[in-house]
């Protein structure tokens, strides 16, 4: 059997409901998963019931947007437990931090030009959890843009003209905080951060004896021998090789709940190599 420990819901950018998700990773036969939305715990309750119901394992997780050497760097975090704790209280500041970031990111797009309100983008998103792919499909359904691709590339992504940045933890202390909370930190999609193919050891060493868990090796994107690559650097490291689809619904058509582009597959192992790295925490 098979994990996937990187799924988005309705509760950060994704397009289905927690328990759309766990009936799809039933029907596939995943033996547990892991949501992890954008800076917020918000979709756990949910997603554990459904998946109580179904027979399936549910990893209480998030996606953090942190800084590292000056850029973001994205964390995933898992088994941190809605609540109150070190790194769970720090998450109602983020989300402040990004509701105003978002905020400005309209008034940015109306100096462009671009006819576009808060309400339609919090109306997209479903009343939480608002992302760029919302501001995204409104652009899309308001003829400003071809496509989600098409409206990052105009207006959203890093560097373009509605582009705002926003406070984000450092990569290190999200890391100690995480670990404090009982909870295990993995790099997500690696080849976002621009570390030459074979820099990956020296890159992110210092992360590892920061208390960094493990890489996502195996991602929805990458072909077999990256992922393989990826993870023989997680082994000699010492931590473990993770791994998901990124699921976002029809955000990003292309991946899919369990199998990625269509050859994806996360070992079970994966996820009971987290379980032993969280238990030497305690």
């Amino acid at each position: 059997m098979a994990v996937d420990l990187h799924l988005h819901s309705i509760f950060s950018d994704g397009t289905e409901d927690p328990e759309t998700i766990v009936r799809i990773a039933a029907e596939r036969g995943l033996s547990a998963i892991a949501l992890t939305d954008h800076d917020n715990l918000d979709g756990i309750g949910r997603a554990r019931a459904a998946a109580a119901a179904a027979g399936i394992g549910l990893i209480s997780g998030t996606e953090l947007s942190v800084a590292w050497n000056g850029d973001p760097m994205h964390l995933l975090v898992y088994f941190l437990e809605p609540g109150p704790g070190p790194l769970q209280d720090r998450l109602q500041e983020i989300q402040e931090s990004r509701s105003n970031r978002n905020e400005r990111m309209v008034d940015r797009l109306n100096a462009l030009g671009v006819e576009i309100s808060y309400e339609e983008v919090w109306a997209e998103a479903g009343g939480t959890g608002v992302g760029r792919p919302h501001f995204a499909a409104v652009l899309v359904q308001k003829g400003h843009a071809e496509t989600i691709s098409h409206a990052f590339d105009r207006y959203l992504a890093t560097g373009r003209p509605a582009y705002l940045p926003r406070a984000r933890l450092e990569a290190h202390e999200a890391i100690g905080l995480a670990a404090q909370s009982g909870a295990v930190t993995s790099i997500a999609h690696p080849h976002t951060l621009g570390v030459p193919d074979g820099g990956y050891w020296s890159a992110f060493e210092e992360l590892v004896a920061a208390g960094l868990g493990g890489i996502e090796a195996y991602y929805g994107e990458y072909q077999p021998e990256f992922r393989a690559h990826l993870a023989d650097i997680c082994a000699g490291l010492g931590i473990v090789a993770t791994g998901g689809s990124d699921y976002h619904g029809s955000y990003k058509p292309s991946l899919q709940i369990g199998v990625g582009k269509g050859d994806l597959v996360v070992p079970d192992s994966a996820l009971e190599e987290l379980v032993t790295f969280r238990d030497r925490l305690v």
